[in-house]
């Protein structure tokens, strides 16, 4: 069953945002596989950031636990709190699967 994980950045972060951007994509490479989704929870501008949205094919909490924990804006201090949350996949890319 997927895991949908937010996470919401500590306030005034950017910085370390982009300073971990490269390490953090890099982890999301390697772990590509497990990713149903993934991406950035921007400002109405387009421009800042306040967290991420994954959406993770693992089986349990822990694995998903273990693989936020694991990404290099989490190990970095950037998130302030994150929230795990099964999820059920109806729809994706247009493709029902109810």
């Amino acid at each position: 069953m997927p895991y949908l994980i937010e996470t919401f950045d500590k306030p005034h972060t950017q910085a370390l945002r982009q300073a971990l951007r490269d390490k953090h994509l890099d982890y999301l490479e390697e772990n590509k596989a497990l990713l149903l989704a993934c991406g950035a929870k921007l400002d109405d501008d387009g421009l800042g950031g306040s967290g991420s949205v994954y959406i993770v094919d693992v089986d349990t909490r822990a694995e998903a636990e273990q693989f936020v924990n694991a990404d290099p804006f989490a190990q970095g201090g950037l998130f302030e709190r994150m929230n795990i949350t099964r999820w059920r996949k109806a729809y994706l890319d247009g493709k029902c699967y109810l």
